[in-house]
């Protein structure tokens, strides 16, 4: 079945299964109760990101406690997007904006890089999670993405999986056209790389291009914003050789 995205989306912890109760959370009483006032009855829509999607009916034990009982299974658990989302992270709203379209653009993993050129010294991975389950909730996505604690940028290309293609968006490249490149690319694992509001060093950009399973590309003519390539090279990537 389509996603129903007029109901109310909720993601919650728990095993779900027919008629089964799951407890809701305090903050989810609080948002289902007295922000959207739903009342005894009313139905929601649930998913774990394990389990598929389910049609709920809210039973109120009290003002404060609430059960979520699963009705009917609406849609089935689909596999998570096999693409590997590597980004150096930025100030907390425009990370925040960053993560919620990677996760509307089919990331399935999400890895915090620490390059160079980095400004942000402290990254908070319960953040980038809550943003993520936020955007699945929005977007009538499943599959939550994993979140991995943040890695150096020599680190990551020491252990990345060879049999992954890597895209990294290279600022510096020597044509706007980033098509040809894409074009070429087999399907296949994937993994893309953006970096920070300085961009990647010489020194980054010569090293990841010495790489056998690293591709280069361009974002066009423009001088985007770390957050704005996030997207644009998501965009790309998925209309060109995606997961479609």
């Amino acid at each position: 079945m389509r996603a129903n995205y007029k109901m109310q989306r909720l993601y919650v912890t728990s095993d779900l299964a027919k008629s089964a109760g799951v407890a809701a959370t305090p903050d989810a009483v609080n948002y289902l109760a007295n922000v959207l006032r739903l009342q005894d009855g009313d139905e929601i829509l649930v998913f774990n990101g394990r389990d598929g999607e389910w049609r709920a009916a809210l039973r109120f034990e009290s003002k404060k406690k609430l059960a979520l009982e699963p009705l009917e299974r609406t849609r089935d658990q689909p596999e998570t997007p096999d693409l590997v989302y590597c980004f150096a992270p930025l100030k907390q709203g425009r990370l925040d904006y960053l993560v919620q379209k990677a996760v509307e653009l089919g990331a399935g993993i999400l890895q915090p890089v620490i390059t160079q050129h980095t400004q942000v010294a402290r990254i908070g991975t319960d953040r980038i999670e809550a943003n993520a389950i936020e955007a699945a909730e929005q977007c009538g996505v499943l599959a939550i993405p994993q979140t991995r604690e943040p890695l150096r940028l020599e680190k990551l290309l020491e252990g990345w999986d060879v049999s992954r293609r890597l895209i990294f968006c290279d600022e510096g490249h020597d044509t706007h056209n980033p098509l040809p490149a894409l074009q070429s690319i087999p399907r296949g694992p994937l993994g893309v790389l953006v970096g920070p509001e300085g961009g990647f060093s010489e020194q980054e950009r010569q090293a990841l291009r010495k790489l056998p399973f690293v591709t280069a590309i361009p974002l066009g003519p423009r001088i985007l914003r770390a957050d704005t390539a996030a997207v644009a090279a998501l965009a790309l990537i998925q209309a060109t050789i995606g997961d479609w």
